[in-house]
């Protein structure tokens, strides 16, 4: 099968599976998605999710965190991975959010130049806050694009490009969102049956399929 192919089937059936995929860090603004997106890196969004209405209550805006120390920062958020490092990010992002004009605004590379953020971060925040045409590539997309051979990346970034590529681009807000759903419900890192996955079954080949299982 095509890759082109491929890809549309696919994206058929995550069409049909989520049809409306949500965003899964909890937030209410530009600016509180973008926290929760750099806190999320090397931590799952549950934990997130569960950490961030502590830090919201105490700071919600760029004004309100810089008014923190990041030793105050790090105790709201010490649960999350890379605590330390993440709160001193924090505290700098709001110093550069405020000395830029005070609001989060859609520009690459802008989102590109704060502290703690990286392109897949400023890709979430271009999409999910904005509705910019953005394809943010995690770990978990990454290794879905691999195994149903849409990308043989070897990095997130050559990953993207390929799925930019076989996806229309009206689709990558929400297509996105449907792969880590799919992965996270019917195709899991570990112990996976490649051969009963909805989607591995058919779109991995058999060499896939065996260095996986073996």
């Amino acid at each position: 099968m095509r890759r082109q192919d491929k890809a549309d089937r696919i994206g058929r059936m995550l069409d049909e599976l989520y049809p409306n995929p949500p965003v899964p860090l909890d937030h209410s603004s530009p600016y509180t998605l973008l926290v929760a997106v750099a806190l999320s890196a090397q931590t799952t969004d549950k934990k997130v999710n569960e950490v961030t209405p502590g830090l919201f209550a105490v700071a919600d805006t760029p004004d309100k965190m810089v008014q923190l120390e990041p030793s105050e920062i790090l105790e709201l958020i010490r649960e999350i991975g890379l605590a330390p490092t993440k709160a001193r990010n924090l505290r700098t992002m709001a110093e550069q959010i405020i000395d830029a004009g005070g609001e989060v605004i859609d520009d690459w590379e802008f989102l590109e130049s704060l502290a703690g953020v990286g392109h897949k971060t400023a890709s979430v925040v271009m999409s999910q806050a904005f509705g910019h045409p953005a394809f943010p590539v995690d770990t978990h997309i990454h290794r879905l694009g691999a195994r149903w051979g849409l990308s043989r990346g070897t990095s997130v970034e050559h990953t993207e490009r390929d799925l930019k590529a076989v996806f229309p681009r009206e689709t990558w807000n929400r297509r996105h969102l449907q792969i880590i759903f799919f992965g996270r419900e019917y195709c899991p890192a570990r112990h996976h049956d490649l051969t009963t996955c909805p989607i591995c079954s058919w779109a991995a080949t058999k060499t896939r399929i065996r260095q996986e299982m073996s």
